[in-house]
């Protein structure tokens, strides 16, 4: 099916539930109304989908090959970075068309019995859905102190998707946790995101405040995002498991339109029908133009002082959209002060 690797777990996700709402009644979940608004339907699988018995977890490896060296791109002020994960196709079609594809294959499989009638239902980041713990316990990796799944012989760069299905499969045991005493991933973060091992504020965390958020960017937060337009992926280049991460074969993810190594003026000089063109069937599409330029300008405003930035920023001083304003302000006057 072209997927990485795939294990079964049961319902059961007691502690999860416990670990989930007390880092909703925290307000960790910021402006993402939906973590809280389905209640249980989150972590009693049966409750959103009736007759589940078991979930197939699934991953996919993400990591595009010849990707210019996120490092690198990082300490280059006037570069513009994205995360990993957006670089080519937006993967909910990609690992979606993956998983419809084992479930059609099942179905086929079950076509003459009438004992195991199959009842499926196939998400991908589309619904109320713990799919961290669920793939903890269908085996697939461990919960990192950056809440992110890591597989221990391929890392984290990879995306999970479930299939809720009536059918009683054997479950898979769960993975075990090697975190062990290292932090490196709370060290690292630039806004100190991750409050305790295995607790992220949303709030703070530069992948909520450059996707989530749709309104004003804290400005306490802003010199920290540094040039990170899209996401952030601090946390798991620092992290030594990466080391066994897999280059994905998969060709939707290859890089497109050099998003790569793509500099912020030209980010910031497209115009609505450029980035609707360039972006189009990529996950950054989500976000639309308006918080694109707002991303765009806070790199500008951390970017190296030089004509061809002020240049840029001027182009949009009196913009018809406040929050486009708001933002290309902030940037500009922190060039003043150089």
């Amino acid at each position: 099916m072209g997927l990485s690797d795939i294990g079964i777990t049961d319902t059961q996700l007691q502690t999860a539930e416990t670990e989930h709402q007390a880092w909703i009644n925290k307000g960790f979940h910021g402006d993402m109304d939906y973590m809280a608004k389905h209640g249980t339907k989150r972590t009693r699988p049966a409750e959103l989908v009736p007759n589940t018995l078991r979930i197939i977890s699934a991953r996919l490896d993400y990591l595009p090959p010849q990707a210019a060296d996120s490092e690198a791109i990082l300490q280059t002020p006037n570069q513009a970075f994205i995360s990993r994960y957006a670089l080519g196709r937006d993967y909910h079609k990609v690992l979606r068309k993956k998983l419809q594809k084992l479930c059609d294959t099942i179905q086929e499989a079950l076509v003459n019995d009438s004992a195991n009638a199959f009842e499926y239902r196939v998400f991908t980041d589309s619904a109320p859905v713990l799919e961290v713990a669920l793939a903890e316990k269908s085996g697939l990796g461990w919960r990192g102190k950056h809440t992110l799944l890591i597989n221990k012989n391929h890392g984290s760069w990879f995306f999970l998707g479930e299939i809720y299905t009536n059918l009683p499969l054997i479950p898979d045991p769960p993975a075990t946790n090697h975190c062990g005493t290292c932090t490196s991933c709370m060290e690292v973060c630039p806004t100190q995101a991750i409050t305790a091992p295995y607790e992220v504020d949303a709030r703070r965390c530069i992948s909520y405040l450059t996707i989530e958020l749709k309104t004003s960017i804290p400005e306490e937060f802003r010199p920290l995002i540094g040039n990170r337009i899209y996401g952030c992926d601090d946390c798991q280049l620092t992290c030594p498991w990466n080391k066994f991460a897999q280059v994905t074969p998969e060709p939707d993810f290859a890089i497109k339109h050099g998003l790569d190594s793509i500099t912020l003026v030209e980010c910031f000089l497209w115009d609505e029908m450029t980035f609707k063109a360039k972006m189009a069937g990529s996950a950054i599409y989500r976000i639309g133009y308006t918080q694109w330029l707002r991303n765009v300008a806070v790199g500008l405003g951390n970017a190296t002082t030089c004509p061809e930035v002020i240049d840029a920023l001027k182009t949009r001083e009196f913009d018809e959209n406040a929050l486009v304003r708001e933002h290309v302000t902030w940037a500009l006057q922190q060039h003043q002060k150089c």
